[in-house]
């Protein structure tokens, strides 16, 4: 080899050995770009779990393709355009989800409606009556029907509610009577 061979030979070791030098680690850009990263996906998504995850999906995509990221140091415009690819289909995948799932429950509720047996609607409209004459019921008389629905005996609604186990009796009874008017109220209006 002549001189100038051997000088050639010393130039790309050289040059290859700063190139690896000047390589910028995972760490490193992780620290730097972390916070321009997260802040371009939470304008773009609007969620912060969301932009965390898109985060995390950018930086995994770097750590796979650092050496083309680093490119012409060029490291922040690449994480911003694979940050806006990524948000991109993010939004698009959960929009197609969103319209997956709006047409399956209009699917379940037609085919509930169709299959419903005249007589369970009526079951429904009468609990929902129900609900709604027990929520206008007065207080203790809601309280002692719910719990003697619930299966205490008279002694442990009386140690419930602080009162005497001989007036629970009388409270359930007029509870039940209230019950019922409101009840047939409800069921009157609708």
């Amino acid at each position: 080899m002549n001189e100038w061979e051997i000088t050639l030979a010393e130039a790309e070791a050289g040059t290859a050995e700063s190139r690896r030098e000047s390589r910028l680690s995972f760490d490193e850009a992780f620290t730097t770009h972390h916070r321009l990263v997260y802040r371009c996906a939470y304008a773009l998504v609007r969620d912060s779990g969301l932009a965390e995850d898109v985060t995390q999906e950018v930086f995994l995509q770097l750590h796979r393709h650092i050496e083309a990221a680093d490119q012409a140091g060029m490291l922040r415009a690449w994480l911003l355009r694979v940050t806006a690819n990524v948000a991109r289909n993010v939004m698009r995948t959960r929009r197609r989800a969103a319209v997956r799932d709006e047409a399956f429950e209009i699917e379940n509720v037609q085919r509930r409606e169709a299959h419903v047996p005249q007589e369970e609607l009526e079951r429904e409209a009468e609990v929902s009556r129900a609900r709604e004459a027990l929520g206008k019921l007065r207080e203790p008389y809601r309280t002692c029907l719910l719990l003697r629905h619930e299966g205490l005996s008279y002694r442990e609604i009386a140690g419930a509610m602080y009162v005497r186990e001989s007036t629970v009796g009388s409270l359930i009874a007029r509870g039940r009577n209230e019950f019922m008017k409101l009840f047939n109220k409800v069921g009157q209006n609708t």
